[in-house]
Parts: structure tokens; C-alpha cells; sequence
């Protein structure tokens, strides 16, 4: 009987590559979204490995948008998300592993103490362009906006009332960390980013800093803040052994040191 060599060859390598694939899944998670959950997803990561030699986690950043997609379409074993799920996202399972909140900040040298609503809302729709109309220094606004697809934007536009379209921005950034360096590199600057990543970042001496929002001080450790969210790992369908194991450690006791290292709210035992 005549045989194929070069086919049973074919066969044969693309068998052990799928299986070598599989396995190294097995050991191997990717885990893709919020700009604001990576930092803290990333060190959680690091722990895991260190506590599970030879398993490898992939963090990427590219908003919540991207994690909601990513997991959706198998591209990623786990998404993260930095707001509660929409009705139109039930094909998700969220696990929350912190929480946060959204603060104003300006620069360190702006002498504005505190912004009501109203004012933050004219600040945005283009209405107070200069700070010496609120008792400031004689100074142009210049206001920071999110880009579309990020949570912080949904969640921004939400609690003022405002839509996109209305916003009057002279810079419109993606991540934190862009939203921060803008700011403490712009006397003048106005922005809204994680309150995590906004008290890191004043502890680290950037010269940015944050206003109370409807009187109430930038924190969500009492958990009255009224811009606060719950930061969410999120999965498709019933999450592989692996991804389950890491979930559960991310929401574990264990991580509560890693949580407060980042200035958020670890979960309540």
C-alpha cells in the first residue's frame, strides 16, 4: 500500500503542535483591559508566578472596552474592567477584586481648593475658560478628556450629566498616567482620573492634586465617595482552571497588601 510520507509528516507535526499549544495554555493566561486594573493585575501576577513556578501571565492595557472585547472573542483568558457590567454585557461574569473612585485633579500649583458640580460641568462645556472666573490665578483652562472606549469617560459623563459631544477638551488622553503627566506638566490643566493612581502618583512627589468632589474628600476608603466603581476581572463563559485558580487569588486575603500598595480598597473579608 502506497504511503503519503510526506502527508503522515504533515499529520504527524501539526498534531504535536497542537498539542504542545494546549499545554502551553495550560500554563500560559492573558489577561487584557483597564489601564486602571493593570498596574494592580500586574502585581498580583507576579506574586502567582512566584507562588506557581512555570505558569506565565501576560498583562495588557488598552482600556476596558478592550477587555470587554477581548474576552468576549476568546483573545483573552481574562479582561479587566474598571466599572460595573452593563445589562448588555450579562455574557460576562464579573469578579471584582478592589474598588476605586474618579477625583478632579489640577495642578499642585493651582490655588483652587474646591469645585462644585455646576462648576466642573461649565469648566467642560467650554463656559469657564480661565481659573481667575472661580477666584484663581489669571490663567487659561486647559481641559483633559478621556478617550472614547475608556470606562473612566462613561463613568465622567454619567455622574455629571454631560454626553461627549458637549465637551470642549484641549486634550483628549487614553490612559491614567498620560492623564497625569498632562496635568503636572500644565499649571493650568484640568483632568479626572483613578484616585488609586492619582494619591500613588502624589506620594511620588508629582505636583498634581486632587479636589474634593460634592464636598466630600478624594477617597473611597470610607465608601461614601460619589464617584466610586468596583474594579472587575471579567470572563467568558466558565473560566479555565488556571484563570479560576488566579481569580481566586486576586481576590484573596493574600493580595490586600498589593491592593493598598496601589491606593485602592481591598475587598471586605
Amino acid at each position: 500500500m502506497f504511503v503519503n510520507l510526506k502527508l503522515v509528516w504533515l499529520v504527524t507535526l501539526l498534531f504535536f503542535s497542537s498539542f504542545s499549544t494546549t499545554m502551553a495554555a495550560d500554563n500560559r493566561l492573558v489577561i487584557t483591559g483597564s489601564s486602571t486594573v493593570a498596574p494592580l493585575a500586574l502585581e498580583i501576577a507576579k506574586l502567582f508566578e512566584n507562588n506557581n513556578p512555570g505558569i506565565r501571565i501576560d498583562v495588557q492595557t488598552g482600556g476596558s472596552s478592550r477587555g470587554i472585547n477581548d474576552a468576549r472573542m476568546g483573545l483573552a483568558n481574562i479582561g479587566m474592567v474598571s466599572r460595573a457590567l452593563k445589562p448588555a454585557e450579562s455574557d460576562l461574569t464579573p469578579f471584582t477584586i478592589a474598588m476605586d473612585g474618579i477625583g478632579m485633579i489640577v495642578h499642585k500649583s493651582n490655588n483652587i481648593k474646591t469645585l462644585s458640580n455646576a462648576q466642573i460641568i461649565a469648566i467642560y462645556k467650554g463656559k469657564i475658560t480661565n481659573w481667575k472666573q472661580l477666584g484663581g490665578s489669571d490663567l487659561a483652562i486647559s481641559v483633559v478628556n478621556k478617550a472614547e472606549g475608556r470606562s473612566t469617560l462613561e463613568l465622567f459623563l454619567k455622574h455629571f450629566s454631560l454626553k461627549n459631544s458637549q465637551i470642549k477638551a484641549h486634550v483628549v488622553i487614553g490612559d491614567n498616567q498620560q492623564g497625569i503627566k498632562t496635568v503636572s506638566g500644565t499649571p493650568g490643566a484640568i483632568g479626572y482620573v483613578s484616585i488609586g493612581t492619582a494619591e500613588y502618583e502624589e506620594k511620588q512627589g508629582t505636583p498634581i492634586r486632587l479636589l474634593p468632589l460634592a464636598g466630600v474628600s478624594a477617597s473611597v476608603r470610607d465608601g461614601v465617595f460619589p464617584l466610586s466603581r468596583p474594579l472587575n476581572l471579567v470572563t467568558k463563559g466558565k473560566p479555565s482552571l488556571l484563570a479560576k485558580r488566579f481569580i481566586g487569588f486576586a481576590q484573596s486575603a493574600e493580595v490586600h497588601g498589593l491592593v493598598k500598595n496601589q491606593f485602592f480598597v481591598p475587598l471586605k473579608p
